[in-house]
């Protein structure tokens, strides 16, 4: 008898033990890659912000997954048809490159996610023609790619929402049945939605949901909640009666009031476990593998010793539970950096939040700003190392136009500025520039202008380090006596020592006092400051810091507008892009004519070297070509309709 007891016991734990790994997923642990994607366009996209070095370091903190957000709507050319603009896989194809190379699996998170706005019904539709056109440009890559259909949908009943997913996992397969899809409730991915979803056909799919409890707690100080809670701050984890802060008046009579007074039934290490359960119990109930792809605190109104204690907490819950897990995010409000650093891996790593995740903690050393000794790039088809974009909101500024770049792949664009609109290129650390002044070191970059009476200022702004010390300006004037704005590339070379102290605005205007720091540099801006651009344009490219004359007009000829005169003036109907761009071996056209058109291709002799219709997408060979700039004209047999220029390499 006690022999069968036995293999009972064996047979049930072999039982267990499967039943368990099929509810595995085939990741662990990671983070979110937050405020990369997330823009507004591809075009905002600010591709050098990571790179594959920052994925490698990622994975020696013992990560096998990152979780991407992408404004994936955003990257498209919009209503109707939702077009994914080339632009955004020629920064996304890297990215996916990088996490094969590396052996970590990455999942593209639909992150179009405002929490302001309930999800309408409606974006089925539009899922349904995104989804597809990603999944058949990935679907032969690795298995360790993931789609997740929406980020956090809210405002929207849960069978409406779950029938959508299913539309959209239907509208995946019919593309592509190799990747896992991720799928999640709606009331934000909340764990209580879980068992609202219904069990889905597809036998690939990863169960989401998202851990923020108690919210009072994990958002305290945040402003995107209704209404804001940044008044409330210093909320303990665990709840200590008396450590709780002073209830803040102008939240009274709020949801915030009451969640603050059930704190003390909800703030206990006890609770947050039992929560965690409800998603664990959905997982085996369900028999599915079921992944938490946010939770985390937010950093400015929070006790760091909660903080911390809190995130422990959640994480062994999860791993007890068997559920993999990513934080939100990296760098950021919620991140794995101490507050107020540079953001650098070997320097501002938060090593007792580290530790509580379980992550490798790798050595620290103090961080010290040195002065710079050799030149560095600002802009030359990307950003810098080290240096992000802040762009104004009115007009229009693009960082990647392909409107006859001097050289490389893209120039920066800007038109409609309003006066003081400003381009900053901001520098994390901050710069010590102290010695390339002192080296006659030059600011050199390529400018071109449609209006000779166009002037603008390129300013320099040291660091604000508080009520003795003020963001000080030292800048320059740039118009037609720097160079004549006629459509053609120019160079422009300023000798950082010729620029001139201007003082500076903290609320209110600040004569010089001759403190402007070298040594403190915390951006340079490109500046509005003397007049509306109105419909003025303006390019550069090769901003940099040089001592040496390298830089040269490479494109000697003007710029040529782009003609946008069509029937109905409906220009959208024949909007154009090119991929890739320098080409080498293909070019692809991507377009929506609304009635037939031609194309022709032509060298810079103004030969026709290539001429048929013009489709929805077409592909040129264009191998057998020399190396040199080329011209796109598409047109109907009375009108001129579009013109791009491009390069082969």
């Amino acid at each position: 008898m006690r022999k069968y007891r036995s293999f009972w016991l064996l047979l049930l734990g072999f039982i267990s033990t499967v039943s368990a790994q099929a509810q595995e997923t085939p990741f662990n642990r990671g983070i979110n890659l937050t405020g990369w994607f997330q823009a507004g366009s591809a075009q905002q996209v600010q591709f050098t912000r990571y790179t594959k070095q920052d994925f490698e370091q990622i994975k020696s903190l013992g990560c096998d997954v990152i979780r991407l957000p992408i404004n994936l709507h955003y990257m498209t050319n919009g209503a109707p048809n939702y077009v994914v603009d080339p632009l955004f896989y020629n920064f996304l194809d890297p990215v996916v490159d990088w996490a094969e190379e590396l052996d970590l699996h990455l999942i593209l998170d639909n992150h179009t996610f405002d929490p302001a706005e309930s999800t309408d019904p409606a974006v089925g539709e539009i899922l349904k023609k995104v989804w597809p056109q990603l999944a058949a440009r990935y679907q032969n890559r690795s298995e360790k790619l993931y789609y997740e259909v929406l980020n956090e949908p809210h405002g929207i009943a849960g069978d409406v929402w779950n029938a959508i997913q299913g539309e959209v996992i239907q509208a995946i397969r019919a593309v592509d049945t190799k990747h896992t899809i991720i799928v999640g409730p709606t009331n934000f991915n909340s764990y209580n939605s879980l068992n609202e979803m219904p069990v889905y056909e597809d036998d690939n799919l990863i169960y989401t949901f998202h851990f923020y409890d108690p919210f009072i707690f994990t958002h305290q100080g945040a402003s995107w909640t209704t209404p804001s809670m940044q008044p409330l701050q210093d909320v303990p984890f665990p709840y200590q009666a008396g450590e709780m802060p002073e209830f803040p008046a102008e939240l009274r009579e709020t949801w915030i009031e009451s969640a603050f007074n059930d704190y003390d039934q909800e703030g206990f290490v006890t609770q947050v476990r039992s929560l965690v359960e409800v998603a664990a119990k959905f997982q085996e109930e369900r028999q599915v593998p079921v992944f938490c792809g946010e939770f985390g605190v937010y950093i400015p109104n929070s006790d760091e010793r909660s903080r911390v204690l809190w995130y422990e907490t959640v994480q062994q819950a999860l791993e007890e539970s068997g559920i993999s897990w990513t934080i939100w995010d990296y760098h950021g409000g919620f991140g794995l950096f101490e507050e107020g650093g540079n953001g650098l891996f070997e320097h501002d790593l938060n090593t007792d939040l580290l530790q509580a995740l379980g992550f490798t903690v790798p050595d620290q050393t103090e961080y010290q700003l040195r002065p710079d000794s050799t030149g560095f790039v600002v802009y030359n088809d990307f950003v810098g190392e080290r240096i992000t974009v802040s762009s104004p909101v009115d007009g229009q500024v693009n960082l990647y136009t392909t409107d006859q770049p001097n050289n490389g792949q893209y120039c920066l664009y800007w038109t409609e500025a309003q006066q003081y609109s400003t381009i900053s290129f901001n520098f994390a650390p901050n710069k010590d520039l102290s010695r390339l002044v002192n080296e006659d070191y030059t600011l050199s970059f390529l400018i071109r202008g449609t209006d000779p009476s166009l002037r603008f200022d390129i300013r320099w702004l040291d660091t604000d380090n508080g009520a003795n010390d003020l963001p000080w300006r030292m800048g320059t004037t740039v118009g037609e006596d720097v160079a004549s704005f006629d459509r053609f590339w120019h160079v422009v070379r300023i000798p950082l020592e010729s620029f001139v102290e201007q003082g500076a605005w903290d609320g209110e205007w600040h004569e010089p006092e001759g403190k402007f720091d070298w040594s403190a540099i915390d951006r340079l801006e490109i500046v509005a400051e003397r007049q509306d651009f109105g419909s003025a344009q303006l390019w550069f490219d090769n901003i940099q810091l040089t001592n040496e004359d390298t830089v040269e007009v490479l494109d000697p000829t003007a710029f040529e507008e782009i003609i946008t005169t069509l029937p109905n003036n409906n220009f959208s109907e024949i909007a154009v892009s090119l991929y890739p761009n320098p080409a080498q071996s293909y070019l692809q056209v991507v377009g929506k004519p609304a009635q037939q058109y031609h194309y022709q291709l032509i060298n810079s002799a103004g030969q026709i070297l290539q001429q048929d219709i013009f489709t929805e997408a077409t592909e040129l060979t264009v191998s057998e070509l020399n190396s040199g700039l080329y011209v796109l004209r598409i047109d109907s047999s009375e009108e001129n309709l579009a013109v791009r220029r491009f390069i082969i390499r």
